[in-house]
């Protein structure tokens, strides 16, 4: 992407100080679900959807993030800042999706990827929405650089399903790396809570179809989970309350960490995230309501926090932001700064 207008107040991402906090909007229309191309929003991010943000990865200079949307949808940069649509992943469901999924016609949510042996995994939900009738499905490409000609995603079928019998619900997939090289998939929503399956890291699929589930965390209204792993701990990140609502919408991001990735997680008072325990780590400031999804870029020793957000004075759009993430002397997370819109572009520039 090559946008001229740069919004004052925004600079490369290498040249800003640690503790000063990225703000990126993106508001509007769903992204386009035309595959093998990309339509520019405007050079300010209008016009463009986020939501259920995908872990951002960087990749030959760009950096790409892959969200809810027809065909799973993605966005890329060059900065972290402009954005603009990239290609969706599918220009028609898998075939086996209509089996699982009669109601599905395309339309997934919550996507997750990461980049493991030399090519990408994406994972995405497909779901009746308010059912447990739920697959996390996987696709593979060697690349996301829809100018390699080796570009295109191949799609690998479900990993876990559930149905209106399962007491949890398959969507939301996050997928880490844990130790000795071993690969897993946290996921889940309300009902019995989070769960945790391990990956063949071979295949990407789950190792094996009666592998154990682990139980991780547990609330009325739980979902979005993402574990990410530093030093000795894993921190589980997850979402308490409703999205999708707008302006009503009540998402808030907690936190616990465990020594072992199965857990069990506990957190900053010692309870127990499976018995509702949960330190809080963002939630709702003035126009920037229901913050949730998160995700976690590191470059260098910055890290820095990604999710979406509903925005108040625009109707609940969802955007997507980005804001630096530091760690307290007892190695809980902190989001830094407070929320700010983007100012207008200065005469000249």
């Amino acid at each position: 992407m090559r946008l001229s207008k740069r919004p004052w107040a925004f600079l490369f991402m290498a040249s800003l100080p640690a503790l000063i906090p990225v703000v990126v909007l993106l508001g509007g229309e769903e992204p386009s679900p035309s595959p093998g191309g990309s339509r520019p929003g405007a050079p300010d991010g209008r016009g463009l959807s986020a939501h259920d943000p995908s872990t951002i990865l960087k990749h030959r200079g760009v950096y790409w993030t892959f969200t809810t949307g027809r065909g799973v949808t993605s966005l890329r940069s060059d900065d972290l800042v402009r954005w603009e649509r990239g290609p969706a992943a599918f220009s028609a469901p898998p075939a086996w999706v209509k089996d699982v999924v009669p109601s599905q016609r395309g339309h997934f949510w919550a996507p997750d990827v990461i980049e493991h042996e030399g090519r990408f995994l994406l994972y995405y939900s497909v779901s009746a929405f308010g059912r447990r009738t739920s697959a996390i499905g996987l696709a593979t490409s060697p690349t996301l650089d829809p100018g390699d000609p080796r570009y295109g995603w191949t799609d690998q079928g479900v990993v876990v399903r559930t149905d209106d019998s399962s007491d949890h619900n398959a969507i939301d997939p996050c997928v880490v790396r844990g130790e000795k090289g071993t690969l897993w998939m946290a996921y889940g929503s309300f009902w019995s809570g989070i769960k945790l399956i391990e990956l063949d890291p071979r295949t990407g699929k789950r190792i094996a179809e009666d592998s154990p589930v682990h139980a991780l965390a547990h609330k009325d209204q739980i979902e979005a989970a993402l574990i990410h792993r530093r030093g000795g701990h894993y921190y589980l990140f997850l979402n308490w309350g409703r999205c999708c609502r707008g302006v009503q919408s009540t998402y808030n991001i907690r936190v616990g960490r465990s020594r072992a990735i199965t857990g069990p997680y506990l957190d900053k008072a010692g309870a127990d995230l499976l018995k509702g325990g949960g330190s809080l780590v963002l939630e709702t400031e003035g126009r920037f309501i229901g913050p949730g999804h998160a995700g976690i870029l590191k470059e260098g020793e910055r890290h820095w926090l990604s999710y979406h957000f509903y925005d108040g004075e625009d109707g609940g759009r969802s955007r997507l932001a980005i804001r630096a993430l530091e760690w307290d002397q007892d190695g809980w997370p902190k989001v830094q700064g407070e929320m700010k819109t983007p100012p207008p572009t200065p005469p000249g520039r």
